[in-house]
């Protein structure tokens, strides 16, 4: 994460199909549900369905802090079209849609991708 003051940041990681809707959540960085709707894009997706989220992994991520996550994406999606996109809010602050998002493609997994707000990098390591 980038150097900031205040709350934690939720972050929201999705796969977007080749259309540019959601699919699937991938990873939820927060527990507290009663902030989700600020993740205004994925809470259009996710909040309509109300299914159980079983990628929610705990507290929020603070600014200066890094985090390591497992996401299991299936690799049928990989160079077929489809997006990852993280999604990021803190309390009183800004919400980005797509703080990180690029194609999944070989590539783009074994590379270092900036983030446009909250988030300063994210690295995809392939097993």
């Amino acid at each position: 994460m980038k150097n900031y003051a205040g709350e934690g940041a939720y972050v929201v990681v999705s796969l977007l199909n080749p259309k540019g809707e959601y699919e699937k959540t991938l990873y939820v960085q927060g527990d507290d549900d009663d902030w989700y709707f600020d993740i205004t894009e994925w809470w259009n997706f996710q909040g309509k369905k109300r299914t159980n989220i079983d990628a929610i992994t705990g507290a929020t991520i603070s600014g200066g802090q890094r985090t390591v996550s497992i996401i299991k994406i299936d690799n049928s999606k990989l160079n077929k079209g489809y997006k990852i996109r993280f999604e990021t809010a803190v309390e009183d602050k800004e919400y980005y849609k797509d703080d990180v998002e690029f194609e999944f493609t070989s590539e783009n997994v074994r590379s270092k991708i900036a983030g446009k707000g909250f988030i300063r990098f994210v690295r995809m390591l392939p097993q």
